[in-house]
C-alpha cells in the first residue's frame, strides 16, 4: 500500500478496521484471562475474562448486529452503552467481590 492509497481509504473502512483490531486484541486478552481461570480455578479470572470479552468483542458484535439490522444511530449507541456498562460491572465484580 502506498501513502496515496492509505489516504484514499474511506472513513467508514478505517473505523471498521479499528473496531476489528480492538475486538481481536480484547478477545486475545480475554482468552488469556480464561486460561488463567482454567489453570487456577479462580472465579476472579473467569469474571475478568467475561468482562473484558464484553467490553471489547461483545461491543463489536453488538454494534455489528445492530448495524446489520438497520437500527438507527440512537439504538446502536444504546446497545453499545448497555454492553459496555454490563462489561464494566462484571470487571468491577471481579475486582471487588469474586
Amino acid at each position: 500500500m502506498t501513502a496515496d492509497s492509505l489516504l484514499a481509504m474511506e472513513p467508514l473502512s478505517v473505523v471498521s478496521i479499528a473496531r476489528s483490531v480492538t475486538a481481536l486484541a480484547g478477545l486475545f486478552v480475554a482468552t488469556l484471562a480464561y486460561r488463567g481461570y482454567r489453570r487456577n480455578s479462580s472465579a476472579k479470572m473467569r469474571a475478568l475474562a467475561i468482562g473484558i470479552g464484553l467490553l471489547t468483542t461483545g461491543v463489536y458484535v453488538a454494534v455489528m448486529v445492530a448495524d446489520m439490522t438497520g437500527a438507527g444511530n440512537g439504538l446502536v449507541l444504546l446497545v453499545r452503552g448497555l454492553v459496555t456498562v454490563i462489561g464494566l460491572c462484571v470487571v468491577l465484580y471481579a475486582i471487588l467481590i469474586a
